[in-house]
């Protein structure tokens, strides 16, 4: 029997973790967004069964933007669902590593969110993740928590791939510059939260690249790596408004990550290592 279940292994991270787990030979039932509805409890029931150690809760409602209109669905899948999971999973015995967001401060600190820091979320998206956070630590399971922050990978929708396309086909992109944080290669994402959860390591844990940047920083190396020619200028968040408010400041602090697992790598290390692998 699989010790390990990956739920959500459609979703970016989620095929990260499925690349990972498949490549390290560990033995594992990985459902999708088609196989499993989070929101309903008994199917959850069937899949986490007695014997399963570990639960790996990938699936997330992730449309920042979106969510503002639909705060009632983010919060039942970021939210309420995350609260059954981890009461089936105390139920039967089982850790859950759950993941979680920048996005639940309000980003107006002007050093980095310690993992105990308030939550504040300015925004219904990162209300729905806080949400998670809180009946994820009231169930009482086992877990780890996980908070990342900008993610990118060589597939899915990210930024990083957005930038990518756009520079190849424009002369110039305007990027907003007062927003800082850290980006976040899904991948390695995976591979931390494997190696602290494989070490015993319990409680919450931020996982980055190493550094930070604002948007318009990450833009202009992927622009200068995929086409130097193509002309990146920065812009405030008034001049691209959005439906939802985003944080200004979201850096994490990942001292208590580093301590435990070394050196994170540096996010322009990471940009640059992916590009070359992204196909068209």
């Amino acid at each position: 029997m699989a010790e390990w279940v990956l739920i959500g292994a459609d979703g970016m991270l989620g095929r990260s973790w499925q690349e990972l787990l498949e490549a390290r030979g560990v033995e594992h039932i990985a459902t999708t967004i088609e196989d499993l509805d989070i929101s309903d409890a008994s199917a959850v029931a069937k899949v986490v069964t007695p014997g399963v150690k570990w639960v790996v809760n990938c699936a997330a409602y992730t449309l920042v933007d979106a969510a503002e209109e639909h705060e009632a669905l983010a919060n039942e899948v970021n939210g309420y669902a995350v609260g059954r999971m981890a009461e089936r999973c105390k139920e039967v015995g089982a850790k859950l590593l759950h993941y979680s967001t920048d996005y639940v401060f309000d980003g107006t600190a002007t050093k980095p969110y310690r993992t105990d820091h308030p939550r504040s979320p300015v925004n219904a998206y990162g209300r729905s993740k806080a949400l998670g956070e809180e009946l994820l630590e009231k169930s009482g399971v086992e877990h780890l928590l996980v908070r990342g922050s900008w993610l990118y990978a060589p597939w899915g929708q990210n930024f990083v791939l957005t930038i990518r396309k756009l520079a190849k086909s424009r002369d110039s992109l305007r990027v907003v510059d007062d927003q800082r944080g850290r980006p976040t290669d899904s991948r390695r994402l995976a591979e931390v939260s494997l190696e602290l959860a494989e070490a015993g390591h319990l409680g919450t844990f931020h996982v980055t690249d190493g550094g930070e940047c604002t948007w318009f920083e990450l833009a202009s190396l992927v622009a200068k790596i995929v086409n130097p020619d193509c002309v990146v200028e920065p812009c405030t968040s008034v001049e691209f408004p959005r439906p939802a408010a985003r944080p200004a400041y979201s850096v994490l602090d990942v001292s208590t990550t580093e301590e435990a697992v070394g050196s994170l790598i540096p996010w322009e290390e990471s940009i640059q290592a992916l590009l070359p692998s992204v196909e068209d």
